[in-house]
């Protein structure tokens, strides 16, 4: 099946060199049927698992597609060079084969298209590199954004903003969640802005700035709904006890359910957090067993951080 496979592509391939010689009766090149026949030895070459040469008759494809003036379908065959990439394990080289594709799809005028390969690139990188990750997501954002498709634009800023917690990256981890939150207020989307409401907060914590966490609770009293809302106790709560270093009211609302099942990397946050000077009631409320200001919140880490991943 696969040799019968690889002798359709060189078949194929045989063809498209044809469509490109001149004569005397033939002045152009056939740029078009070429391109044809270089796409289908590409699907041959795939299927039979031939990912190189796949990559190099997809980019063939898309050579004589930009040749033909068709970028959309130049830029297609460059993502498809950039999957096979990812067939061959070489990630960095898919993935800038697929930024390629994305600058060609925004020069054809179709910028949706560019901002979706920008997000399947993400996801790509993702498991091997989160900083590049951020990078294609946040691309992606502003893409969908100067679009006005503001509820695509803030799922790709969602994405980036969890992966900047996870690097620890705080400071930009702030200033991402208050961009998604101000679009999701843009798009009406209330509740959305409660729970970004709480991310912040437990980030300026984290960073050591209270004044900035209170300032965010303050400032959501404006949304239709937020006072009163389980959102806005549980901060109100949450801050009381970070301010009077309270570890047992700590510890009760960033335990609790509402908190506790946020998207993975903020709850990591909230069961993380501790007051500061804390750690003698944090210890009985979660009945270590050791002694000693510093065993019991390392303890509860590890828990957790086995009960999650």
């Amino acid at each position: 099946m696969a040799a019968q496979k690889i002798n359709e592509a060189h078949e194929h391939i045989a063809k498209a060199e044809k469509c490109l010689k001149t004569s005397l009766t033939k002045w152009k090149p056939d740029f078009d049927s070429a391109a044809s026949e270089y796409a289908k030895a590409a699907v041959c070459f795939k299927n039979a698992k031939q990912y190189e040469q796949a990559t190099d008759a997809y980019l063939k494809e898309a050579e004589y597609q930009t040749e033909n003036k068709t970028l959309f379908h130049a830029a297609k065959a460059i993502e498809q060079a950039g999957m096979m990439m990812k067939e061959q394990k070489k990630m960095p080289e898919a993935i800038d084969l697929i930024e390629k594709a994305c600058m060609m799809y925004m020069e054809n005028g179709t910028p949706d298209t560019a901002a979706m390969a920008l997000d399947r690139a993400g996801k790509l990188i993702e498991p091997i590199n989160l900083e590049k990750a951020v990078d294609l997501y946040q691309k992606a954002a502003g893409v969908f954004e100067n679009e006005d498709r503001l509820r695509q634009a803030v799922e790709m800023l969602g994405k980036a903003s969890r992966l900047l917690v996870r690097l620890r990256r705080l400071d930009e981890a702030s200033v991402a969640v208050l961009k998604e939150k101000n679009m999701y207020k843009d798009i009406e989307n209330f509740p959305m802005c409660f729970k970004k409401t709480t991310v912040q907060v437990l980030i300026h914590l984290h960073r050591a700035d209270y004044v900035a966490a209170d300032k965010c609770v303050r400032e959501s009293y404006s949304l239709p709904g937020y006072s009163g809302s389980e959102d806005s106790v549980a901060m109100e709560t949450l801050l009381q006890g970070y301010d009077e270093q309270d570890e047992d009211q700590v510890y009760r609302v960033c335990n609790s359910p509402l908190l506790k099942y946020m998207d993975n990397d903020y709850a990591k946050l909230a069961i993380s957090l501790r007051v500061p000077g804390g750690g003698a009631k944090k210890k009985k409320a979660a009945a270590a067993p050791q002694g000693g200001a510093g065993g019991a919140p390392a303890e509860d880490e590890d828990d957790y951080e086995g009960g999650l991943c």
